[in-house]
This record gives C-alpha cells, structure tokens and sequence, in this order.
C-alpha cells in the first residue's frame, strides 16, 4: 500500500525522479528527537469535545489511545473544526478506525504553509498544534498516508511522512540543543569510520570491501569539511579531529526543523552520521546509501546465506526508514 501511495503522490506533483518508492513495512523510527519526551498542551479554544475510540464508541478524551474531533461552536461544517492525534499516534499503535471519507489539502489559514483536511477538520499533532507543513507536496503525500487507511483502524506505522511531520513541527523545536548534542556525540562512532582489519584471512576481504565502498565518502567528507575523517579497527570507536567535529556541529545548527528531524532519523537508522549528511548534501542517493549501511552484513549474507524472516525483515525495514526520510526531506523544501 505505502509503495503505490508515495508513487502516486510524487506523480500528482511532477517530480517523478525526485525518489525511490517505499516499502510497506515500517517501525518506530529510534532516533534523538523521537525519543525526547514532551508534555500534550492546551488546545484553549472553546467548545465541546469527543473521541473516536478503538471500538468506534464515543468516549469522553480520558486516554491517549483515542483520536479527538473538536467540531466548530457552530453548527454548520466549517475548516476551523479539527481533529487531533493522540500522543500514542507516535509509538505506531492503532489509534482507532476510521472517521473520515475525504482527506484534501489546503492553504493554511495564515497564508504560510499548507494543511491537511479530514473532511472538513485541520488535522492537529498530538500537542494539539496545527498540522502545519512547509510545502504543498509534502501535504499531498501525508494527505495520501491518511487517504489510504483501512476503515477497521488507522495504522501510524504506514504513515512515516506524518511521524515525521510531528517530530519536526513539535519536538525538535524544543529539543534542537540535545538532537545536535545526541548526533555529535555519537560521531566518532560513526559505522563508516570503523574498518575491518587487513592483516588477517577472516576480514581481508570486507576490508577491501569497505575501501572500494566506503572510501569515496569519506574522501567527499574531506572536501566538503576540510577535514580528513579517522578510520579505525576498534569496536569502541575513535577520535575524529576536532575541526571536523566543529564544521559538522555549524552545518546542523543551520539546518531547519524538517531537515534535522530526517537527518536524525536516517542517522539513527544507518548509525552514521555521515551517511545521513551524504544524503542530506545529494553525494548519495537512497540506494547507495542502504548499499553502505549493510555493507557488513550483505557480505555476510553472501557468504553465509540469508534467514527468511530475519534477515529480508530487516532490509525491508531499513528501506522504508531511509526512503522515508529521504522523502521527507526532498518534499519539505522549498523549490
């Protein structure tokens, strides 16, 4: 279902090379600034509530689990009524079934940006903000995310583009600091600085694996930052010099809210810093950069052969978080 409704989406805006489709398998994304917690606020405006539960009664909004519709204090169906996600939208459990039979866009009622319609609610994020996105395209692609939920329950986990939405709307605002914090930290760690010994039959291969692979990067690495990164052969990492540490820590710190939310998340994906700024920057595209996150373990597979159910689980995951990423990335800029 995901792979026809990104192609779909991206067809409905022209830009059909723009990226490759996703998988219809996804998880949680675990990264910094979808782990950072954050208190639901106040919607403050006036009138009546109620909720859309699991079961498809009405409840009063007492638990997280259940989708809140705030209808107009009028009676007549207008776009100031919205809908808003429960905070549990975020861990990729049902949230309940579905209660709406359109999903639009339309420009926001400020003039900046664009939002997304259930019938004739604004969608909101789980702290009750606005669903408010930087670009027409990417309102049309978590538009198709809802348009294509089953009627028996809405299913968070096939809708990557809207997690993501939330991540960067709402929690990377307040939590820019330790994101940036949390991926610098873990730099000199990072998967494509560590390299598999030379001297010895066992990883002689997968060491000139790595060079044929990986080594373009980092040399675009040096170019990019005027700093050669350090490889090693230790599984407690290195230390990169501290020029480079600082030349990525000022290119983060300029990045907006959309772009630090898929640079997290792909970092967290591919535990690689470095991988996410090449997709970041156009030196990869999604294919290369899945090619250099299991590098290791493809060679492996090669060798050994591949565990059905393992293995092939894990590559459709990892496809579907780097894509998505990817996506949402390239729709939320600014043409």
């Amino acid at each position: 279902m995901a792979n026809f409704l990104i192609s779909r989406t991206l067809n409905s805006i022209r830009n059909r090379n723009l990226f490759t489709s996703l998988s219809s398998l996804s998880r949680q994304f675990t990264s910094a600034a979808t782990a950072a917690a954050e208190q639901p606020q106040s919607d403050g405006g006036e009138g009546s509530t109620f909720t859309f539960s699991s079961d498809g009664q009405e409840h009063k909004p007492n638990h997280d689990d259940s989708i809140q519709i705030k209808p107009n204090s009028s009676k007549r169906e207008t776009a100031s009524s919205s809908v808003t996600m429960p905070m549990s939208f975020m861990t990729g459990s049902v949230v309940g079934k579905r209660f709406y039979n359109q999903v639009t866009t339309r420009k926001a009622d400020d003039g900046n940006g664009w939002t997304v319609m259930l019938d004739y609610r604004t969608l909101k994020t789980p702290s009750k903000r606005p669903l408010k996105l930087p670009t027409l395209g990417l309102a049309k692609a978590i538009a198709a995310e809802w348009e294509y939920q089953e009627t028996d329950g809405i299913r968070p986990f096939t809708m990557p583009l809207m997690k993501l939405a939330c991540t960067a709307l709402e929690r990377v605002p307040i939590t820019r600091h330790k994101v940036i914090e949390f991926l610098i930290n873990r730099f000199n760690q990072d998967l494509v600085f560590c390299r598999a010994p030379d001297d010895n039959d066992l990883t002689s291969d997968i060491h000139e694996r790595q060079v044929e692979k990986i080594d373009p990067l980092l040399n675009w690495m040096e170019s990019e930052f005027r700093f050669k990164p350090v490889v090693y052969s230790s599984f407690f990492g290195g230390k990169q010099d501290e020029g480079l540490l600082k030349a990525v820590e000022t290119l983060l710190k300029k990045t907006d809210e959309c772009e630090l939310a898929a640079i997290d998340a792909i970092a967290g994906a591919a535990h690689s810093l470095t991988i996410a700024l090449g997709l970041f920057r156009g030196k990869l595209n999604i294919e290369e950069a899945i090619e250099l996150i299991r590098l290791e373990e493809d060679f492996q597979v090669d060798r050994w052969g591949l565990v059905e159910g393992g293995h092939d689980v894990d590559i459709a995951d990892l496809k579907v978080q780097i894509a998505s990423a990817a996506v949402f990335l390239g729709l939320s800029r600014r043409v």
